[in-house]
């Protein structure tokens, strides 16, 4: 199967790169089925319902979200009608709107299972321990059993919780993939029991910024310690960040995974 991970979809710019390029892209690569992290699509803060169609329209047969999942306070009806929106598994210990993972069925009647946990260190909130929970739905959903590939997004800040993520999963996921932190890592690997894991997998976004923002406030912030305005997200060409990786679906171990970049001003990559 190939699949397509893109990172975290950056206001304006991000949708704009989606709905240009996604679909062209699942053409050129003959994807099975593409995973898009959408959590920062409206105004840099959260996913509205609208902004969701648009990412669902270009191609994305999944959006996974974040710990801005309800930012956009229209996303609580939304993603009820809506199962292809996924929230963190481990948002709250509470009743919470949505599902955390879902089996889809990708070309061919294939089976994919996709899941996304939020981390621990270095977040803002108490969030619930991501490995017993993402445990839980990797034990129900055997890979190249129950489901032909598995799909890990481990939203947090720190490298070393995502790796720790990856290892945790090896044999077990499909793909381990970082995100939130809006940074491509040079660290695309298959892990030795056929685990596909980049750290983090970018942004879909105006990479003329800080990590994603119009550059004067974060700078401002940094220099003097003082705000003087909000957040905005940077306009100019974004760069479409992400994984691609095939996979066997007898196995559902992954074969390949290429780091990619299309568009914008990072350097160009992707499956040849």
């Amino acid at each position: 199967m190939k699949i397509l991970f893109l990172g975290d979809v950056m206001g304006r710019a991000g949708r704009k790169a989606i709905a240009e390029r996604l679909p062209k892209l699942r053409e050129d690569w003959k994807l099975d089925f593409v995973v898009v992290n959408g959590e920062n699509a409206s105004n840099g803060m959260g996913l509205s319902g609208a902004h969701a169609k648009v990412i669902l329209e270009a191609g994305a047969d999944c959006i996974t979200l974040g710990d801005h999942a309800f930012d956009q306070k229209d996303m609580m009806q939304f993603i009820q009608s809506e199962p292809r929106v996924l929230r963190p598994l481990n948002y709250s210990k509470g009743d919470v709107p949505g599902k955390g993972f879902r089996v889809f069925e990708a070309r061919g009647g294939r089976k994919v299972l996709v899941t996304q946990a939020l981390g621990q260190v270095f977040m803002k909130q108490p969030y619930g321990d991501p490995f017993s929970a993402v445990d839980q739905v990797l034990r129900t959903h055997p890979r190249g059993g129950l489901v032909q590939a598995a799909i890990v997004d481990m939203h947090c800040e720190a490298t070393s919780e995502k790796m720790g993520m990856g290892h945790f999963c090896d044999g077990r996921a499909s793909l381990v993939v970082g995100t939130h932190t809006h940074v491509p890592t040079a660290d695309t690997q298959i892990l030795p029991k056929g685990t596909a894991f980049q750290a983090d997998a970018g942004m879909c976004g105006d990479y003329n910024s800080v990590i994603g923002m119009e550059k004067t406030e974060p700078m401002r912030r940094f220099v003097t310690g003082m705000p003087k305005a909000r957040f905005t997200p940077a306009l100019e060409e974004a760069t479409l960040s992400g994984v691609y990786v095939e996979t066997d679906d007898s196995t559902g171990q992954a074969t390949r995974i290429e780091m990619v970049r299309q568009g914008g001003r990072l350097s160009q990559a992707g499956p040849l």
